[in-house]
């Protein structure tokens, strides 16, 4: 054992069992939410051809419209690469188009085409049974209080993430 390391501590071990007394931290109760809720949607989107990434980065496209990859990666939470990678794809299957952004000809906005925003309906309308299965276990209103608290907790009131 490391002389960093106490050997004794008096906090309560921590668990990944959902009814101990103290289960995971929130942050790998956030994760393990998240990885659940993403093979839900992978399932979901596979007949459609697209991954999770894609319809992520279709729906910012949706909601912002034509955007710089930059911004995609944040919105994303991606790296430079990743969403190069993903725009690359959505270019391939013609659901994305790079232009050239006014003023700058080194930056490229990335825009969706009308098969993009057909395939976004359809992943919608794909994903929605899928995803009240995630909340089936939750009683009247809890799955609309689960949102509120995540959107609260995700976009704080004072902006900052």
């Amino acid at each position: 054992m490391s002389a960093d390391i106490p050997r004794q501590t008096t906090a309560s071990r921590v668990t990944d069992r959902p009814r101990d007394a103290l289960p995971l931290p929130l942050g790998l109760l956030l994760r393990q939410a998240h990885w659940r809720s993403a093979t839900v949607m992978t399932e979901a989107l596979r007949p459609l051809g697209i991954e999770l990434r894609h319809f992520a980065v279709l729906i910012v496209l949706i909601n912002r419209g034509p955007t710089v990859q930059r911004d995609l990666a944040v919105a994303t939470g991606s790296d430079k690469a990743g969403i190069m990678r993903v725009v690359d794809d959505l270019e391939r299957k013609g659901l994305a188009v790079r232009k050239t952004v006014p003023g700058d000809r080194r930056v490229r906005a990335v825009e969706i085409t009308p098969q993009g925003v057909e395939l976004c309906d359809a992943a919608h309308v794909a994903t929605e049974p899928l995803t009240e299965r995630l909340v089936a276990e939750l009683g009247p209103g809890e799955p609309e209080q689960l949102t509120d608290l995540l959107t609260r907790f995700t976009y704080p009131a004072g902006g900052k993430t």
